[in-house]
């Protein structure tokens, strides 16, 4: 029998999974913490940092491979030479400063007090400016690569924050012979060489298949220190999903537990490596991919332009179809910001005489009320809106709260006000010519929480599948890892060979209740409003007052 493992690496923490190849049966799995977590108000020598950074400290990820892949093998008892491939998956776009030889700034002694040497995490926003001045002026050249992505290019991709690095810390901009993402980065510290993929090449990096990157000439208009940009600091190399990057040295072995020559597999994202673990290999087909944040991906037969969609790109996630990404970049964080912050005193007696966690006591609450009768509405912005308005300077709001208003009610509201933002996103495909034939879903909530999904079926009017596997990222990484051993090797020749006979769903799924979609549509259409009047510009009551709350936290700095 043979093995593979996938290893997914995420907000705060990193897993690993060892998997039988031909069954997909999934024999053991390890979780590592990282160390450092995000830091986004210090760094570990306790420089500030402004708002809306959030960075991580790079050795967090090979120490994450140090305790769970061992870990994951000698809990299934399995011969490590019998581990033919590994995969990995990273959030994006997660991207890090590196020497010519691999070594990331942030490990040299004399910048470690600079917060550009360290990795800048996928929600990091810091560079939002930069993003406003690289979408005007593309707009304003007619860049035709803009309406791939939406009509406007986010703070949380590649070339946004590199432009930070070089207004905010030109030293570290020179110092830096590479800025790539943090998903190569780790497969080039397994395989000992630079083999960036395709997956964040296309979603977060402005790179296309047939095209390659924009001009020389439009990185000079942004910045004319940028012009040489891809040359001299990316690559023109790109390397596709489901190939073999390399084989674990020995130098990987001797921290990985992983035998010398195993296949590594190019990297790819959290998001899109989920698609196959599902089994889902036909155009139509829409995957959320439900934690901190959600992510949308959507298999196609034919490029759409779809406003305010992250991204389509050609084989981005599956050979064949062009892959759509949108996303939300507040949910499960939205839910956990109210449990941490404003849950009452009673009910964290109540869930604790109970044995419950907050999360369960007010999911408990919440499910007895009746769609509406809380009578609030919420817009789900609490880490801005990542589609269809392409924003991180929005902000979070309720309307409706009274005197007698409720925790469980707020957090009803919280769940509603997510489901009515992937409403949005789907109507988005929809009008733009991209139709929505399934619906699926998998990660922490889909897994945990079927009160919420039973909301999304009844905001969206859909049936939702749930993925099989309570780990669909690392599951689909370890699909990868197999394909790239090969068949020969034990693995598989193809994506769709592994997806057949390794992925899948539950047999239970979520039908919309009638009765409560004919409420939930008055109240999305409450929503629809807030969500045009404060988002599209206008009222930017929300901007204003976050540019006051800057400005005064600057003077206390």
């Amino acid at each position: 029998m043979k093995y593979c493992v996938g290893i997914d690496f995420g907000t705060l923490s990193a897993r690993a999974l060892l998997v039988e190849v031909g069954t997909g049966r999934e024999l053991s799995t390890a979780v590592c913490e990282y160390p450092h977590a995000v830091m986004d108000e210090h760094l570990p020598d306790g420089t500030p940092l402004m708002p809306d950074w959030a960075l991580q400290h790079p050795k967090d990820y090979l120490d994450a491979i140090a305790a769970t892949v061992p870990e994951v093998i000698r809990q299934a008892g399995v011969d490590k030479n019998d581990v033919v491939g590994v995969g990995i998956d990273f959030t994006a776009c997660t991207m890090l400063p590196v020497y010519r030889d691999g070594t990331p700034l942030c490990f040299d002694e004399a910048l470690t007090s600079n917060p550009h040497a360290y990795v800048k995490l996928w929600k990091h926003h810091a560079a939002q400016a930069h993003a406003n001045r690289l979408n005007e002026i593309a707009a304003a050249r007619g860049e035709k690569f803009l309406a791939r992505y939406g009509g406007k290019i986010s703070s949380e991709w590649m070339v946004p924050k590199i432009w930070q690095i070089l207004d905010e810390a030109p030293e570290i901009y020179e110092k830096a012979d590479r800025f790539l993402e943090a998903a190569d980065w780790v497969v080039w510290q397994l395989c000992g060489k630079e083999m960036r993929n395709s997956c964040t090449a296309g979603y977060k990096a402005i790179w296309h298949k047939r095209e390659g990157y924009p001009s020389s000439d439009f990185f000079k208009a942004l910045d004319p220190r940028l012009e040489n940009l891809v040359d001299e600091k990316l690559s023109r190399e790109i390397h596709s999903i489901g190939e073999k990057a390399g084989e674990i040295t020995e130098k990987a072995a001797a921290f990985s537990g992983l035998p010398v020559g195993c296949a590594v597999a190019v990297a790819n994202v959290d998001a899109h490596v989920s698609v196959p673990a599902l089994g889902i290999c036909e155009s139509g087909n829409m995957l959320m991919i439900m934690g901190t944040s959600t992510c949308h991906i959507h298999l196609g037969d034919e490029e759409r332009i779809v406003p305010g969609m992250c991204g389509v790109v050609e084989d981005g996630v599956l050979p064949g179809f062009m892959g759509y990404e949108a996303g939300q970049s507040c949910v499960g964080d939205h839910f956990n910001w109210f449990v941490e912050n404003l849950a009452c005193a009673d009910y964290e007696r109540e869930a604790k005489e109970r044995g419950l966690s907050l999360h369960q006591l007010l999911t408990e609450k919440a499910e007895k009320l009746a769609v509406g009768e809380s009578g609030l509405v919420a817009l789900d912005w609490w880490n801005g809106n990542r589609s269809v308005l392409v924003d991180v300077d929005l902000t979070g709001m309720i309307l409706g709260l009274t005197l007698l208003t409720k925790p469980e009610e707020i957090y009803r509201a919280l769940i509603e006000a997510t489901a009515y933002g992937t409403r949005k996103i789907i109507e988005t495909f929809e009008e733009s010519g991209v139709p929505i034939t399934g619906l699926y879903a998998c990660g922490g909530i889909a897994e945990k929480n079927p009160f919420a999904m039973q909301i999304y079926a009844d905001v969206t009017g859909k049936e939702i599948r749930v993925a099989r596997s309570a780990q669909s990222p690392a599951l689909g990484s370890a699909m990868f890892g197999a394909v790239a051993a090969g068949k020969a090797k034990g693995g598989y020749d193809s994506i769709f060979e592994a997806a057949k006979e390794m992925g899948g769903v539950k047999e239970r799924s979520f039908q919309p209740v009638e009765e409560n979609q004919r409420v939930y549509d008055q109240l999305y259409a409450e929503y629809s409003i807030l969500h045009d009047y404060f988002g599209r510009g206008e009222n930017n009551v929300m901007k204003r007052l976050k540019k006051i709350k800057a400005e005064q936290i600057a003077k206390k700095l």
